[in-house]
């Protein structure tokens, strides 16, 4: 998998952000249940743990990245200088070392995030066990409830809608940036400027405009700007739509939590929706998680082409024309490859905050907050929540081609 921008890591940010708020309004939910208050410390305190494994990962992304620019591509740059193609493929072959580590041990992060995620689905078939019987009590609803149930399904189709919609562009996207990686691979042809940069620089948006900069069938450059363009759009489509979809989760969570309110009062126990929130954000965890254990994946295959196609002929880095192109293309990876490790930096950051201050709400039972208290609580977590971007913002972003 080639990225499409050397920030896509921090597509992890609002679900990591989202997570503990969500955990923080179903334990408001479960006031008065002090069995399921344990059981949901437990499965928030396993997920704090988690989020701090997932901030050392993270870290591991951004020295790795730090490594490369720092120390295997000036090594990289001096062999080709020297015309030591041994020690080209040395450096190159410690990198490779230093990357199939990262993708075993984000192997391991994404099994944990699945378990985990078992986990807090066991919790809400607890809750919804308690909520059953609960409602024994109740023969029926009041007019109230039913009204704001009505209201809580329709917006929960508007946002199935507009899921479904998501899945569309995104399947779209993948088709498109399938075929301009097609054609970035037939415009790169071995020893060119184009070629190097390719094995160098698995970012999509770099390659494109070092396509653009370059000698290429004018056919073939057309086709690029066209996927490029359309690429472009549906990115567009798809912020648009996220942006929409958040403003959905806005307004069911706000219903939810009226209708979580009427259901107490009435002396049962409201939907684990919340719940169901939490396990899709660790989901959504999950995949990007995978997208970054086939990034890497990516990368060291990459390395492992240019050893065997540049390095494998101990004549071809003399050619000081091919020297030259290929130390220019060592120094343009190394300004992506620092960008890369920002973001890296900066997620590890938001994890890390996460880690220590999101779930400072444990510490205090929601049975023994007064009906004000718990309302003011209330009114907080929802005001966090709509404070989060669904699209985040690493610093220096750069044009991202597609997402």
């Amino acid at each position: 998998m080639i990225a499409s921008s050397s920030d896509f890591v921090t597509e992890l940010l609002p679900s990591a952000q989202r997570t503990a708020l969500l955990y923080h309004l179903s334990y408001l939910c479960l006031a008065k249940f002090p069995n399921l208050e344990r059981i949901l410390r437990e499965r928030a305190i396993e997920t704090q743990l988690l989020f701090g494994s997932s901030e050392v990962l993270l870290l591991k992304c951004a020295a790795t990245s730090k490594n490369l620019v720092s120390t295997l591509l000036p090594a990289l740059k001096a062999a080709v200088e020297k015309d030591k193609s041994i020690l080209a493929i040395k450096s190159l072959e410690k990198a490779r070392a230093w990357i199939t580590e990262i993708v075993d041990k984000v192997e391991q992060m994404v099994e944990r995030y699945d378990k985990h995620n078992h986990s807090v689905g066991s919790c809400t078939s607890d809750v919804i066990k308690v909520k059953v019987e609960t409602e024994k009590r109740l023969e029926k609803a009041n007019e109230a409830i039913k009204e704001q149930e009505k209201a809580v399904r329709k917006e929960e189709e508007q946002l199935k809608k507009n899921s479904e919609e998501i899945r569309r562009i995104d399947e779209m996207i993948a088709q498109t940036n399938q075929e301009l990686q097609n054609c970035i691979r037939q415009a790169s042809r071995k020893r060119n400027r184009l070629g190097f940069i390719t094995a160098l620089v698995p970012f999509v948006g770099p390659l494109v405009n070092a396509i653009f900069g370059s000698k290429i069938d004018a056919g073939l450059a057309a086709n690029i700007q066209a996927l490029s363009n359309k690429l472009s759009q549906l990115s567009n489509e798809k912020s648009n739509l996220r942006n929409k979809e958040w403003n959905i989760h806005v307004r069911l969570t706000d219903l939810q939590l009226k209708l979580a309110g009427m259901k107490i009062a009435e002396g049962t126990i409201p939907d684990p929706v919340h719940l169901n929130d939490v396990q899709s954000c660790l989901t959504r965890i999950q995949q990007i998680l995978i997208q970054i254990k086939k990034f890497w994946e990516t990368v060291s295959v990459m390395l492992e082409a240019l050893r065997d196609e540049t390095f494998a002929n101990e004549h071809f880095i003399e050619d000081s024309d091919m020297k030259e192109l290929f130390l220019e293309s060592i120094t343009t990876a190394q300004q992506h490859w620092k960008t890369f490790g920002e973001s890296c930096l900066y997620a590890k950051g938001i994890f890390s905050l996460q880690k220590q201050n999101a779930y400072l709400f444990l510490e205090i039972s929601p049975s023994s907050l007064s009906k004000d208290e718990w309302q003011k609580r209330y009114d907080s977590v929802i005001a966090e929540l709509n404070k989060i971007s669904p699209d985040p913002i690493a610093p220096k972003p750069t044009a991202a081609i597609a997402q």
